[in-house]
Formats: C-alpha cells, sequence, structure tokens
C-alpha cells in the first residue's frame, strides 16, 4: 500500500507530491498524458519553428514565494515594467509603471486619480488576503475583519461593475478595470452573484502584490522544476497512465484503478487519494453525479516575424505589447459581447488581450528567430463560452478566430496577417484553442481552466472553518487541483494545502 496516490500531474499534483515526499511519504502520482505538467507547459506549436510557447497558461501570480522557497525551485519569475496598453483611435491608454506623469497624461479627466486610489484599494486586500492562503481556512467574519471596510463593500458584497461605474467615468478605463473580473469566467459584472468579483479577486491578490511575472523558459519551466522537486525527494512520477476509477473506501483510505501504457490494468490501495483533476472528472471515476462547468475562453498563439505596427505614435510596440495589451475591452463592448455570446453567437467584436513573453524573456526564441526580430504573441478572448463551438467545433473555431484577428486589427496600424512568422511548409504561425479543444486534448470538462468557477477565499460552508479547503465527502480522498477552494490559475496553493490536510489528519490519528 501506498501513502498517497495522487491522480493527476498537473503543476498542483507535482507541488503535493514534492511536499508530501519531503515529508517522508511513499508517494506515486499518475497522470494521463505522455507528459507532466497539465497546462502549464511549454511546446514548439508550429513545425521547424524554434519557438517555446506556453500553449495554455503563459504568467505567473497567484504562486507563492514561500512555495518557490520551500520546495528550492530553480525558477526565474521576470517583472514587468509595462502594466498595460490600451490603444483607443490613434492615441491610447499606457500604465508605465517606471513613469507615472506619462502614465497620467494618457488617462481622461480625473479617471487616473480614481485609478490610483482603486489600486491602493485592492493592494491592500492583496497584503491582507496573500498570507491566508496557505493557511486554514478563515471563517466570513474574520476574514472581513482583516479588511478595510471599503474594500470588504467594494469587492465582496457589490457587484464590481457597479462599483467601476461609480468610480470612474471613461469607458476604456472601467474596461480595463473589468477585464481581470472576466479572465477564464464567463460573467455578468452586474450579477449580485458576484462571479466576477471573486475572479477579479484573484487577479489582484497574488503574492501580496497582485504582480503578473514572466517565467523565464516559459510556463514548461516551472513545471520542470516541480518535478525535479518531486522526483528528488523520491516520489514515483507516472506518465501514461489513465486511471479508470477510484474507489474512496473512508477512513482507511482507499483503491485507485489504472490502465498503463501497455493497456495493462493495475490497482493500487493507499490511505490518501488526492486528485489532481477537476471535480467533475472526479466524481464520474467516484460514480458521484458530476457538475457540468462551463469554460469561456478563446487562446490564440502566434510567432510573428515582427511587432506590429501602431497608430499611436509616442508609443513603441515593445512597450504597449510588453504588458497587457487590451483589445476592444471598453465596458460597453464588454457588455455586447456577454449578451451576444449568451445567445450563442459570436461575439461581432470580440474583446481579448495580448502580450508577448519574448520580450521579456528571449530565451524561448531560438537564436535564428532572436536574430531576425521575430517575437511571439499570446492572444486570450474573452466571452468564447464552450456552447459557441458544441455543435461545429472547427467551423467555430475559424470563426471565432477571424472574428478576434479582426478584432486587433481594427486596432493597430496595419494587419497582424502581414506580421505573422510563416513555419517552413509556408504555413502562418498561428493556433487557436477553443473551450471544446482544451476538453478533448487535456480533459477539462467544459474547458474551465479553473477547473469550475472560482470559490471565495473563506470557509462558506458549515464546518469547513479551521479546514484546508480541499475536503470532499470522503475522508480520505482531497482535491489538489484548480477546483479546490482557494484554487484557479498557475499558484500550486491546493496542491500545498491537501499536502498539509495529509500530515495534519495523520497527526491527528496518532
Amino acid at each position: 500500500m501506498d501513502d498517497v496516490v495522487i491522480v493527476g500531474g498537473g503543476h498542483n499534483g507535482l507541488v503535493a507530491a514534492a511536499y508530501l515526499a519531503r515529508a517522508g511519504r511513499r508517494v506515486l502520482l499518475l497522470e494521463r498524458l505522455g507528459r507532466l505538467g497539465g497546462l502549464a507547459v511549454s511546446a514548439r506549436a508550429f513545425d521547424g519553428v524554434d519557438a517555446r510557447l506556453s500553449r495554455y497558461s503563459y504568467l505567473v501570480s497567484l504562486l507563492p514565494a514561500r512555495i518557490v522557497r520551500e520546495l528550492g525551485l530553480r525558477v526565474e519569475l521576470r517583472k514587468r515594467r509595462f502594466a498595460s496598453y490600451t490603444p483607443v483611435g490613434d492615441r491610447g491608454l499606457l500604465v508605465d509603471g517606471g513613469d507615472e506623469a506619462r502614465t497620467r497624461a494618457t488617462f481622461p479627466g480625473r479617471d487616473f486619480d480614481a485609478w490610483r486610489d482603486f489600486a491602493a484599494l485592492t493592494a491592500g486586500v492583496a497584503r491582507a488576503v496573500a498570507p491566508t492562503l496557505l493557511e486554514p481556512l478563515l471563517d466570513r467574519a474574520e476574514f472581513r475583519r482583516r479588511l478595510e471596510p471599503e474594500a470588504w463593500r467594494d469587492l465582496f458584497e457589490r457587484p464590481i461593475g457597479e462599483v467601476v461605474d461609480e468610480r470612474f467615468a471613461d469607458d476604456t478605463v472601467r474596461g480595463v478595470v473589468l477585464t481581470d473580473a472576466l479572465i477564464g469566467t464567463f460573467a455578468d459584472v452586474d450579477d449580485p452573484g458576484l462571479l466576477a468579483n471573486r475572479c477579479l479577486l484573484y487577479h489582484v491578490i497574488g503574492n501580496g502584490t497582485g504582480d503578473w511575472d514572466v517565467p523565464v523558459g516559459g510556463m514548461g519551466a516551472v513545471t520542470a522544476a516541480l518535478a525535479d522537486a518531486a522526483r528528488a525527494a523520491g516520489a514515483d512520477l507516472r506518465t501514461g497512465t489513465e486511471v479508470t476509477g477510484i474507489v474512496p473506501a473512508g477512513a482507511r483510505g482507499g483503491e485507485v484503478t489504472f490502465r498503463d501504457a501497455a493497456g495493462a490494468e493495475h490497482t493500487v490501495s493507499a490511505r490518501w487519494i488526492l486528485a489532481n483533476l477537476p471535480p467533475a472528472a472526479l466524481a464520474r471515476l467516484t460514480g458521484d453525479e458530476p457538475e457540468e462547468p462551463e469554460g469561456a475562453q478563446l487562446k490564440v498563439n502566434m510567432v510573428l516575424a515582427r511587432l506590429p505596427r501602431l497608430r499611436d505614435p509616442g508609443v513603441r510596440p515593445a512597450e504597449a505589447f510588453g504588458g497587457t495589451f487590451h483589445i476592444n475591452e471598453g465596458r460597453a463592448n464588454l457588455a455586447a459581447a456577454h449578451a451576444r455570446a449568451s445567445a450563442g453567437r459570436i461575439p461581432d467584436l470580440p474583446p481579448a488581450e495580448v502580450y508577448c513573453h519574448s520580450l521579456t524573456d528571449p530565451s524561448i526564441l531560438g537564436p535564428d528567430l532572436r536574430a531576425a526580430g521575430a517575437h511571439t504573441l499570446t492572444l486570450f478572448g474573452l466571452h468564447m463560452p464552450a456552447r459557441l463551438f458544441r455543435a461545429d467545433p472547427d467551423g467555430a473555431r475559424d470563426a471565432a478566430l477571424r472574428a478576434t484577428l479582426a478584432s486587433l486589427d481594427a486596432v493597430l496600424a496595419e494587419p497582424i496577417a502581414d506580421c505573422l512568422l510563416r513555419a517552413p511548409g509556408g504555413a502562418p504561425c498561428v493556433e487557436a484553442k477553443t473551450p471544446v479543444d482544451l476538453e478533448r486534448e487535456t480533459g477539462l470538462p467544459g474547458g474551465h481552466i479553473f477547473h469550475r468557477d472560482l470559490a471565495w477565499p473563506f470557509a462558506e460552508e458549515e464546518g469547513e472553518a479551521g479546514r484546508w479547503g480541499v475536503e470532499t465527502a470522503h475522508p480520505r480522498l482531497l482535491l489538489c487541483g484548480a477546483g479546490a477552494r482557494r484554487g484557479g490559475g498557475v499558484s500550486g496553493i491546493p496542491g500545498r494545502n491537501a499536502a498539509r490536510a495529509v500530515l495534519d489528519g495523520e497527526n491527528v490519528r496518532k
């Protein structure tokens, strides 16, 4: 019998494996795919093109420095000077972290002061919340006590759309703030259910700063370091092993059945089973009733021969694309896109955002591409729910890609097609991934990158306070993936918290 079997070799499973193996536990990790890393991987997406793209996830904010330090991870996360650029006509809104006066000059009216005030508000929340993510869950009252009353009211009690409309006057500025409430989440920012608020929260609290950093070597470098840490500690990491069933037997542990790469069936027993899986996928393995999550994003990866020209003479392309480049993400267009997608149609002017990894980390390009001035471009489209792609996955993907690239062209001084690098066979270096593609390729139900809708990072259910937010209805079956409370994003937080739940549970029983 193993001490722990971990189902799923994404970054959270690797975090849990490393911590538990370092604590002296016998750990077996089973991954269905032929590689480790889940969605946090790098790949050469285009034949004959020496560019390692972060194919699915692409930036790091929520990974606590404490996990990096405790596991001795050899990773480098680089800061970006430019937070964002939003083209508007022949000018644009530039957020330059190194020049406040320049930033102020691009903001309309009094919105820069409102922007600075809102940033201070979210920064205070980040400082208060980030340390709690690696602790047992606080109850709602204690969590609220740690925040300023204004922050609690505006981020935890009122729809973020209402708050943004009250604080800012300009449609573009409102939209830039609201994008953090919508990335990976299909939500109405005015909905009193506050799903958009929860999404915003996870985008502004990482490491107590909310900074989004570039992983040197791509996302695959992060998971490679985690796999190295787990192996060095003695964990047994197996790929090409598809789990076909889980029997959570209760207080004594359970059994996991899997099929190896040769097709042979195996059953192993374990005192603890950790599921680095979406809750819906776990439910199917245990025979429970699955929920049906829905992802809502279009991921487009590109390699460019050169950066595109801008309409704005006051901003260089390297500045504009070095941070987040917002595309038609004004408040009104975000609402129009949500309404159209809710009706089952691809938005007329899809809102999206892009950034250029290779500007901050040229190492992901081969030397010939670097010398030629090539760059990568990562686009993340909003309000693209899985329902749009169910009936005709390939045709709808092509239509969504055309509409999204046309949306990008609408804010540039030249078509993006003129800038795309071509692979040796002549094909342009552009690929798109819809939620249905993610479901098919990676097993994510509904293609939901957070595994399910994000939850508040405090206890909401009876008896949940003081626990780790990874527990299930079965005593020794724990979630250790993004679907746990305090999950979502590339963070490792659920993996560490699940490891702590195992160790705490063993201590209680001694």
